[in-house]
């Protein structure tokens, strides 16, 4: 048995926040940690989106494995960079959807 859960950092757009909720719930519910985008109320300015998108690398890092939800197929490109992150850092990527 692992020392600890799984963890798994969830990348999609934030226009599947719905989607991307209720893979949040799921896996949570079958034990694993789960490490989400941060959800803004309104607009934000381009300087938070700038730290926003820096901070869910770092989410990436801590996770052992990434989900990215795409209903679709879609694949943004700030998805694409977190992708590439994922990539470069050696964490299993998967997708709810085929790209």
């Amino acid at each position: 048995m692992p020392d600890r859960p799984e963890i798994v950092c969830i990348c999609g757009s934030t226009r599947f926040v719905d989607e991307m909720r209720a893979a949040n719930r799921d896996l949570t519910l079958a034990g694993v940690i789960v490490v989400a985008p941060g959800e803004a109320d309104g607009l934000i300015t381009d300087e938070q989106k700038a730290a926003l998108d820096a901070l869910h690398l770092h989410k990436i890092d801590l996770a052992d494995r990434v989900l990215v939800v795409n209903p679709g197929g879609y694949v943004g490109e700030s998805t694409r960079r977190e992708i590439a992150h994922a990539h470069a850092t050696g964490k299993p990527i998967s997708f709810t959807d085929p790209v």
